[in-house]
């Protein structure tokens, strides 16, 4: 499987990707707003672009599909429950559904809501399995919930992202990584793996970024490290009346009201 990540420079700060099959050269194009750039991409490339993903329904997601349809008569693909909220679905996705792309990549789809209700993250299998996360999980972070859930989201992280293989690639749909480890060094000062890895990315090139794993974001995502003394004990600051051992729901939810104004 190849994954071509394309940065679109937009004050968005959106990731677009074209995920292409090396055998037959088809190429599935997510969240493509910079529809420029994909088409010339998958130009450059000799792919054929035979199909669009929208991982939700925000219009700095779904922005260029119209056009990369038009140029590919590629078929849309979205949550089944988006019908109303992306205009032209060809296929209406849920959990478990399979995506093809040429002869040699499956994409298993997850139902991952929490940024929206119809949100899906894509999940390759294989030697180094990828999630494709648009903006449900980044790197170092994850998304608001403004048009979503927070309690739903805690139950994405716990009930399906955190059970994954630490070797996963994370593909987010946004680059919002040294911002997110400020704020994981705000919750965790004393996190040295968030320290050093915020030196290394602070000034990182977004057209040739690092590509973390969720062993990484392990480390220096707090919302994963739901459970460390000092954050739990940087949010009784914050919110006095947390009781003395919080359960994980209680911290994210917590930490994602404090992301909100931070």
């Amino acid at each position: 499987m190849i994954v071509e990540q394309v940065w679109t420079a937009n004050a968005y700060r959106n990731f677009n990707y074209l995920i292409a099959c090396p055998e037959s050269g088809e190429a599935l194009a997510i969240d493509p707003l910079d529809h420029r750039k994909c088409l010339a991409a998958a130009k450059d490339k000799g792919w054929n672009i035979t199909q669009v993903l929208n991982t939700h329904e925000h219009g700095d997601h779904i922005g260029g599909n119209q056009q990369v349809i038009d140029a590919t008569g590629a078929k849309l693909l979205a949550h089944a429950k988006a019908k109303n909220s992306i205009p032209g679905i060809d296929q209406g996705l849920d959990a478990g559904d399979v995506v093809k792309v040429g002869s040699t990549i499956e994409l298993e789809c997850l139902d991952t809501p929490g940024h929206t209700m119809s949100h899906i993250c894509l999940l390759s299998h294989g030697d180094t399995p990828a999630l494709i996360c648009g903006d449900t999980l980044f790197n170092a972070g994850v998304g608001n919930c403004h048009s979503g859930d927070p309690a739903e989201l805690y139950q994405t992280f716990a009930g399906q992202l955190a059970k994954l293989p630490d070797e996963t690639l994370v593909y987010p749909g946004h680059d919002y990584f040294a911002g997110n480890l400020g704020f994981t060094l705000d919750r965790e000062p004393d996190n040295e793996a968030a320290k050093a890895l915020f030196a290394d990315i602070a000034n990182q090139n977004p057209e040739d970024p690092l590509v973390s794993t969720l062993a990484l974001e392990k480390q220096v995502n707090t919302f994963f490290r739901l459970h460390n003394p000092t954050v739990i004990a940087r949010l009784r600051e914050a919110f006095p009346d947390l009781e003395d051992e919080p359960d994980a729901k209680t911290v994210f939810l917590a930490l994602r009201e404090l992301r909100n104004s931070w």
